[in-house]
């Protein structure tokens, strides 16, 4: 079932529709080098990967010569290393090549800076229910590459069931119904029900809907459970989400926003804590990686609340947006040139370091805004620490 032109893609209409990045760009012939960045099951992958590049180059330029393109699609470029990648770019460079690479990692982090500078990056979403729920019943309905011929159906609940766990994956859900349909004619039964699908997925629903009220319902509860210093109730419904087949990199997302957002300065270690089990996850996967995320789950809810730093953000947008760009004050500007030091740039700055204590009596905000706090730190954890701290150096400011 996997596309074998672009009429038959699912999704991504963002890059195809009319007007998009790639609408007609191949009947055109105006097809550039890309990098398509997407999470697995998206629709990266529409023709097979590179064994011998060498020869590939040699049969482009022949073929450069008569005037004929050639496209070279490379999945999963990010396994190559940083010398192989090096290898397609002077050929992109020349056109001898039109480079497509597909990855599921970073793009930024994973392929070289030339070769994506010379590229375009397009990013491909995770498939919605509907899109599918369109691969699903496109399956059951195609007699020559899905399953046409054995006349099958599915059930509502089936369905639903499949394109719950399938979670914007295809081929989760391709091979879901492959494994269901085997299971269901060896009972020979007609219909795909939903406890076809259960054994296949080895997996039973939960009352959990990534894209429904029940989603949002649950993380919420999750969000304010940390927020609300319960540990027990944050990890009670950070499983539920897992056990329901949620993203479990959403949820440690989640987990970094709450510890800048909701713990702050009280615990600067918590932010750590949170992007350390990201990445931990990321590296392990599951089931082990759970355990990580319930770390960092229980420091989180734990941990000393403040959202002051949260809060000086909101403020200090609400001025950017209402006063827009304020001038910088001439002894805050750089003065590299001899004409900007004639014009008062850096003028009359006090550099802190030598300045006892490192502090020195000095604005550093627009005129508009002088004397303007943002920042009011809490008496909690940490932060209290910050806030003694910035009232001892408001006084020594007076003494200068």
């Amino acid at each position: 079932m996997r596309p074998a032109t672009l009429d038959e893609l699912v999704g991504q209409d963002h890059l195809l529709g009319p007007g998009k990045p790639l609408y007609g760009a191949g009947e055109a012939g105006t097809l550039q080098s890309l990098i398509l960045w997407g999470p697995p099951g998206s629709g990266k992958t529409m023709t097979s990967g590179v064994k011998d590049l060498k020869k590939i180059i040699q049969e482009a330029e022949q073929l450069q010569r008569v005037g004929k393109a050639t496209v070279l699609f490379v999945d999963e470029i990010h396994h190559f290393n940083k010398a192989q990648q090096d290898n397609f770019l002077p050929h992109v460079e020349r056109g001898t090549l039109t480079l497509i690479g597909a990855t599921t990692e970073n793009p930024s982090f994973e392929v070289i800076s030339p070769l994506l500078s010379r590229c375009q990056v397009l990013v491909l979403r995770a498939l919605s229910p509907a899109e599918i729920g369109k691969v699903i019943d496109r399956a059951l309905q195609d007699s020559e590459r899905g399953l046409g011929a054995t006349k099958l159906t599915i059930s509502e609940p089936g369905r639903t069931f499949l394109v719950e766990q399938a979670q914007g994956d295809c081929r989760v859900a391709l091979n879901g119904l492959e494994a269901a349909a085997m299971l269901a004619q060896a009972q020979g039964q007609k219909e795909i029900g939903l406890p076809h699908l259960q054994e296949a997925l080895q997996k039973t629903p939960l009352r959990y809907d990534k894209a429904g009220d029940e989603h949002y319902n649950v993380i919420s509860a999750f969000i304010k459970s940390m927020r609300g210093s319960n540990p027990d109730a944050a990890l009670y419904w950070m499983m539920r989400m897992i056990e329901a087949g949620e993203d479990p990199l959403f949820i440690a997302r989640r987990m970094v926003i709450f510890a800048a957002e909701d713990i702050g300065n009280a615990d600067p270690r918590a932010l750590q804590v949170a992007v350390a089990a990201k990445d931990a996850f990321h590296f392990i996967g599951l089931p082990e990686g759970r355990i990580p995320l319930a770390q960092a789950a229980t420091y989180l809810a734990t941990a000393p609340k403040s959202n002051a730093s949260y809060k000086a953000m909101l403020a200090a947008a609400e001025d950017v947006q209402q006063l827009g760009a304020l001038a910088v004050p001439l002894h805050l500007r750089n003065a590299p040139t001899s004409l900007m030091k004639e014009l008062g740039y850096g003028k009359d700055y006090k550099y802190a370091h030598n300045y006892e204590d490192h502090i020195v009596n000095q604005e550093h905000l627009p005129k508009e805004l002088l004397g303007k706090r943002y920042y009011t730190p809490s008496d909690t954890g940490y932060e209290k620490q910050i806030k003694e701290r910035l009232q001892f150096w408001e006084e020594r400011k007076k003494e200068k």
